[in-house]
């Protein structure tokens, strides 16, 4: 069975809608486990600061249906398909690693080739699993983290704790007021944009 590792992100009312997206991934894929999450500035145009993080799974599903999964609980937390690339979003989930695939198709390519050069992704990832490999190099996370480490980063790590929130609720219970931030995450025809994650 494959493990799966996603990079999730956004910047339009993140800790709430991170606790949206974390209980829906939790709902569709029980044992999903969740890294620290880190604040990092909006990268490609200007704007907010994001949110990112790393999560983890073993699934039996094919690339193709966790895919479909991922751009489901997108939308439920305000990410509309016709957004524009480089903008603010609510919720961004991208597939990094498929198990040890290396493909490319028209929907996605493996491992996610910029994984290795934005630290709001590998650093994550090299934080829950840093004996990885990465397919392609062979090399571990942690070695790849070390090496990118060296140039500056703007990483800011968090106390928002994604696998105590994720498991408080089941995601009927998502929009309770005791959820981190001001409002709830609008949805689809209220949000406004998204881009890679991290901007």
């Amino acid at each position: 069975m494959p493990r799966v590792y996603l990079a999730i992100g956004g910047n339009i009312e993140p800790e709430r809608c991170f606790v949206l997206a974390a209980r829906h991934l939790r709902r569709r894929f029980p044992g999903i486990f969740f890294s620290a999450c880190y604040r990092n500035p909006a990268f490609g145009f200007k704007g907010a600061d994001y949110l990112n993080a790393v999560a983890g799974f073993d699934t039996e599903a094919s690339a193709e249906q966790v895919l479909a999964e991922l751009h489901a609980i997108e939308i439920q937390c305000g990410r509309r398909r016709d957004d524009p690339k480089w903008a603010p979003r609510a919720m961004d989930i991208d597939l990094l690693l498929y198990g040890n695939v290396v493909a490319e198709t028209a929907a996605y390519r493996l491992p996610r080739p910029d994984l290795l050069h934005r630290s709001y992704m590998l650093a994550p990832l090299a934080q829950i699993a840093p004996e990885l490999r990465h397919p392609l190099t062979s090399r571990t996370m942690a070695d790849h983290w070390q090496e990118l480490a060296r140039e500056p980063h703007r990483l800011e790590p968090l106390s928002l704790d994604l696998n105590a929130l994720a498991a408080a609720h089941a995601p009927a219970a998502v929009d309770s007021e005791n959820l981190p931030g001001d409002v709830g995450c609008r949805g689809g025809e209220e949000n406004h944009g998204r881009g890679d994650v991290g901007g």
